[in-house]
């Protein structure tokens, strides 16, 4: 009989179960595990003396790795919830409270920082010391405090008293029952029961990614003045709809409200790529609306992040403790906005009113605005609010007591029933989401119920209604196009110094728009057209020499061909749907002709070329910010057999062509090829690098400044995680 099982759950995500040790191990914990573990029937509902309950892991083996490709390996907040709530590990009197706690295994890294960050995920701010540092005045800090110890049931409770951990290393290690594992290398595992193994492999491959539980449809986004796109409406556990979250459209601008997990697929399926985001507002750092932060880090600008202060002291530490990082790192990525309580907070016209809302970690809802004929068209975001019953009972007249005071009850009542245009509530149920039957009294012209595990019921119907992925409600209506507006803008980051006058000429063409899968330029042809991609992603395919990478918005399409009338090398084909300004061949070779671009162009081609190769540079950095590094770009040649030391200089070095040897103290190397990059250490810590480079070839090397790629932060997080796995190994 097979005593050890191990099944696959996604990409590099496994499920190893040991019945006779009663051992089950979720290996791998990226984002959405849980529903992929529901997806493929590996949590079960079961009945144990009439009580109902999941089934599931109760060990999670962590990646070595925090991020591989981009992505956060190691999100293990919602699997130990499962185990805790769902299973009944830790419910009091429950079948499946056996005294057995769930179990994290890894390095001591990866174990530790899982803690705090489970940690700070379950309490948030954990102290009146802390809510009072975010800027709250003391007695505003008791009341929220004596809150959040009911919640609580009256204790902080350390993520030990909660979770048990083995540190696993390069010996077996018993984790239970019987049950070793061993590290054999990086991210690669031996599990032993008894006489037999498995390995497991967690090692992503390059441009390999996490998969997602459920299906999305490609979107066309029309650009609206003011209207709302419903990009998600289930909650952590729903394995049909992405995690509730909303984009809002204002002006033509993006600004999304939370990022769950997997936002990249769903922007992607869109049409909206990530450097075309505004801003982010946030309300909480639970999970579900918090992992996919990484894919807003991996933009080529500063996005703006939109946050009341206690609530971004909240997400400040918890990311900390995620990626063993300084709380200010929050502001090398992010372009931080506060916002303040109860008031309305004008940001170019949009104005933002957050509220607080009782909940486990800090919490705000929010309601936008902007002024209109009749007055003020509005959309109301309450997500993670709580059922006003359950509040009710929360009511204490001492206020040393843990809870809240009547008036603060009769407050929050009072806005959750604020009458909007449009208002989208969490009607999750349980002991901290809400009740769609606190809203059968709501005047808001559209209620759309959201935060639900499953489908609405006829009694939630007659509320409020749903929001397929993708559906947009359209508050104002936009009377004008935005599409000249965005493509001006790019090519004047083309062109600074062409008069407008000229590039007129340009904008006066037609705008495309090409579904997903359809090819703008086909491999080896003459193309009649070059493209300024405006929105949506197209990807440049070249079989013939293995090269695939996506362009984003602020791609110019097809200009070196057209203006060397050459044909194209390679294919350039619609990812989703894609928005285009038409540039006509011969209008576009005259445009360039007549203001003496063409020596430019081509220098910064060259320039661009050889970003556009490097991993580090390609893909999300689009085609402007590739411009601005390219102007500060310094080219140097290096001899066979050189040898040579990065100084202190505060710049990268990025080889061109040629081939290097990284040669470190002590022992060891890696071997540089064109592409490759070294001085990161210096780039993001001024610190002395602990390694010659000797080149093995002539060299051609470009040398960049530090000041300019740290203000990429896609750039700096390529950098960060390189010098992580280099420093590893």
């Amino acid at each position: 009989m097979v005593k050890i099982r191990k099944v696959k759950v996604t990409t590099k995500v496994w499920f190893v179960s040991v019945p006779e040790a009663r051992i089950f191990i979720l290996c791998g914990c990226p984002a959405d595990s849980t529903k992929h573990l529901i997806k493929q029937g590996l949590i079960l509902t079961k009945d144990v003396e009439g009580v109902l309950y999941e089934t599931g892991p109760n060990v999670v083996l962590l990646s070595d790795v925090l991020v591989q490709n981009g992505t956060f390996s190691n999100l293990a907040e919602f699997p130990v919830l499962q185990m805790l709530y769902r299973q009944g590990m830790i419910l009091p009197n429950h079948p499946n409270n056996t005294g057995v706690k769930p179990m994290l295994i890894g390095t001591g890294d990866q174990v530790r920082s899982q803690l705090q960050y489970i940690y700070r995920g379950n309490y948030g701010l954990v102290s009146e010391e802390e809510i009072c540092e975010a800027g709250v005045l003391q007695e505003d800090a008791h009341e929220i405090m004596r809150l959040k110890l009911k919640f609580a049931f009256g204790v902080i409770r350390q993520p030990e008293e909660l979770i048990d951990i083995r540190i696993i290393d390069d010996l077996p290690v018993e984790i239970r029952n019987g049950v070793r594992v061993q590290r054999l290398r990086r991210n690669m595992f031996e599990i032993r029961y008894k006489d037999e193994a498995v390995t497991i492999d967690l090692n992503l491959a390059p441009g390999e990614n996490y998969g997602i539980p459920y299906p999305l449809n490609f979107q066309r986004i029309q650009r609206e003045y003011f209207a709302v796109i419903h990009s998600g409406e289930g909650d952590g556990w729903n394995v049909n709809h992405p995690c509730m979250s909303s984009i809002i459209m204002f002006q033509g601008k993006i600004y999304l409200i939370d990022a769950g997990p997997d936002v990249l697929s769903s922007l992607m399926a869109l049409g909206i790529g990530v450097n075309e985001i505004e801003g982010v507002f946030h309300t909480h750092a639970h999970d579900d609306h918090f992992a996919g932060f990484t894919t807003l880090m991996r933009s080529d600008h500063r996005i703006k992040y939109y946050a009341t202060p206690l609530v971004r002291a909240s997400v400040s530490k918890k990311m900390a403790a995620l990626m063993n990082i300084n709380e200010k790192a929050l502001y090398d990525y992010f372009e931080v906005h506060n916002l303040e309580f109860n008031v309305w907070n004008e940001i170019e016209g949009l104005e933002v009113k957050p509220i607080f809302s009782p909940h486990p970690v800090e919490n705000s809802i929010f309601i936008f605005r902007t002024l209109w004929e009749d007055g003020y068209r509005s959309y109301a975001h309450f997500a993670d609010i709580i059922d006003l019953d359950i509040l009710k009972g929360m009511i204490t007249v001492d206020d040393s007591e843990f809870g809240l005071s009547e008036a603060k009850f009769e407050e929050v009542k009072a806005h959750y029933l604020t009458t909007v245009t449009l208002k989208k509530i969490d009607i999750g149920g349980g002991l901290i989401h809400g009740n769609f039957n606190d809203f059968k009294k709501d005047r808001s012209d559209k209620i759309v119920l959201s935060h639900a595990s499953g489908n609405l019921t006829n009694e939630q119907k007659e509320i409020g209604s749903g929001a397929p992925f993708g559906m947009t409600d359209v508050i104002i209506a936009s009377t004008v196009t935005y599409d000249r507006m965005v493509a001006l803008t790019f090519l004047q980051a083309y062109f600074p110094e062409t008069p407008q006058h000229q590039l007129e000429i340009l904008l006066n063409n037609n705008y495309v728009t090409f579904n997903p899968g359809a090819l703008l330029i086909k491999d080896g042809l003459r193309s009649k057209y070059v493209y300024l991609l405006l929105n949506g992603n197209v990807e440049r395919i070249q079989t013939d020499i293995n090269r695939h990478y996506m362009l984003t918005s602020g791609a110019l399409i097809g200009d070196i061909a057209v203006m060397d009338n050459v044909v194209n090398p390679g294919a350039f084909r619609a990812a989703n749907c894609v928005r285009t300004l038409r540039l006509p061949a011969g209008l576009y070779v005259r445009f360039v002709k007549r203001n003496q671009l063409y020596d430019k162009i081509k220098m910064m081609h060259t320039k661009r070329k050889c970003l556009q190769k490097a991993w580090l540079f390609g893909e999300i950095v689009s085609y402007p910010v590739q411009m601005k590094i390219a102007a500060e770009m310094q080219a140097y040649h290096y001899p066979v057999n050189q040898i040579f030391r990065p100084e202190n200089k505060k710049v990268l070095y990025l080889i061109a062509k040629g081939k290097g040897l990284r040669l470190y103290e002590g022992s060891g190397s890696e071997t540089l090829k064109a592409g490759d990059f070294f001085g990161e250490e210096d780039v993001l810590f001024g610190s002395s690098p602990n390694y010659r480079v000797r080149f093995v070839e002539p060299a051609d090397v470009y040398i960049m400044p530090a000041e300019i790629l740290l203000e990429i932060p896609v750039v700096r997080w390529k950098l960060y995680e390189t010098y992580h796995k280099r420093t590893e190994n």
